[in-house]
């Protein structure tokens, strides 16, 4: 039995390894995928882990910062700084936008720190951390910046002093770090002729023209001219206290929404990625039915093409069970040489994908159950025409 399933292989070796190339670039692509969304909980995963954070304080009815918009007065740190259980807190912005170097670009997330404190970069591959309150940035390796670039931010240069690895949004872009009242600038100031057009405005307005309050136009054209916005405050707990102890009380107290490590990763893995999930997860269900498609009709061809040596077979007494299961060793086999050719070329490009694909064993396990599966349910076709096949064809040929 096992013999003649080799043998049979060997007849027809070049369908049988080419049709296991086609197959193994299909299941490539299925690991490939199944990557990537791995790949986008592991890039959630690490956006929260390289934060420093044990909560993450926000604008009140919010999900965010990185879900939703979120907008909260720079000073809320000082209060926050004061409640029981808190050992460190720090403001810091987030603004996805293009980063210009000359005449090239790249997308990325630029966010606001204060040196020194929580969502700081732990660890640099090279250079030196922030020191100056203004004009220098630590990039992500991923941005294709190096030492000594200049960069430009919305109106102004900065000169890359530090790269960082690994850190990333939960999109996959790649930080570039700057000082906090830079990035309130770039984020929150509007541009000169924006600023010129509203002090045009507001000194038409007859409210701040008042005779009898001085002061209150030059206070309201100076409002408009500066930004003490950031977008969230990041808290790390003192030891003996856990998040939930210390963000009850500034729900309570500062009228602010605060969530723990648990609460932000249900935040960005179950609802920010939910469709991208859904989307992978549809790509895989066709793939596994064009898979299981192919097999079927390659094991089927290939036992039409034997029908008379399955007879023959038959005539000399051969059983069911000894046919059905030579031709479940060639869809098998098939299976794992597209299975082996799969995760050959998902490990050779996933490398080259633009996003991080994360390729895990425990997935490719599941992978070759799920081939195996498939080839198993595909060759059910074929097994049950070998079967019907009548011995008297071995003679009346």
């Amino acid at each position: 039995m096992i013999s003649l399933a080799g043998r049979d292989i060997l007849h027809a070796w070049p369908k049988f390894v080419l049709t296991g190339m086609g197959l193994g670039l299909l299941i490539g692509v299925t690991l490939s995928m199944a990557g990537v969304y791995r790949g986008m909980v592991d890039d959630a995963e690490a956006l929260l882990t390289n934060s420093g954070a044990d909560l993450w304080v926000v604008q009140k009815d919010t999900q965010g910062p990185y879900a939703e918009s979120s907008s909260l007065k720079d000073d809320a740190v000082h209060g926050i700084e004061g409640m029981p259980g808190v050992a460190r807190a720090a403001n810091v912005t987030y603004l996805n936008m293009q980063v210009q170097r000359g005449s090239d670009e790249a997308r990325a997330m630029v966010v606001g720190i204060e040196p020194g404190k929580p969502g700081s970069p732990a660890q640099l591959l090279e250079g030196r951390p922030l020191t100056r309150s203004h004009y220098e940035a630590v990039a992500d390796v991923k941005t294709g910046f190096a030492l000594g670039d200049r960069i430009r931010i919305r109106r102004h240069d900065y000169d890359v002093v530090g790269l960082t690895q690994r850190m990333v949004s939960s999109a996959g872009d790649p930080m570039v770090f700057i000082p906090l009242k830079d990035a309130q600038e770039a984020q929150f100031l509007k541009d000169n002729d924006a600023i010129v057009n509203d002090r045009a405005r507001t000194a038409a307005n007859p409210a701040f023209n008042r005779p009898g309050v001085p002061g209150l136009l030059d206070a309201a054209i100076a409002s408009q001219s500066s930004s003490h916005s950031v977008n969230a405050v990041l808290v790390q707990v003192r030891e003996g206290y856990s998040p939930a102890q210390v963000a009850e009380p500034i729900r309570r107290w500062k009228h602010l929404e605060a969530y723990d490590r648990a609460g932000m990763e249900d935040i960005l893995v179950a609802k920010l990625i939910a469709t991208s999930a859904k989307q992978i997860g549809m790509f895989l269900v066709i793939l596994a039915i064009v898979s299981a498609a192919i097999v079927a009709f390659i094991i089927y061809t290939m036992t039409m093409g034997k029908i008379r040596e399955i007879a023959v077979l038959k005539l000399i007494g051969t059983s069911n069970a000894t046919i059905a299961s030579m031709i479940l060793q060639q869809a098998m086999g098939l299976g794992l040489i597209g299975f082996f050719v799969g995760k050959l070329a998902a490990t050779l490009w996933a490398p080259v994908f633009p996003k991080y694909v994360l390729l895990l064993q425990s997935d490719a396990f599941r992978g070759l159950a799920v081939v195996m599966l498939i080839c198993t349910l595909a060759s059910t076709l074929a097994i049950r025409i070998a079967i019907k096949v009548d011995p008297a064809e071995a003679i009346g040929g």
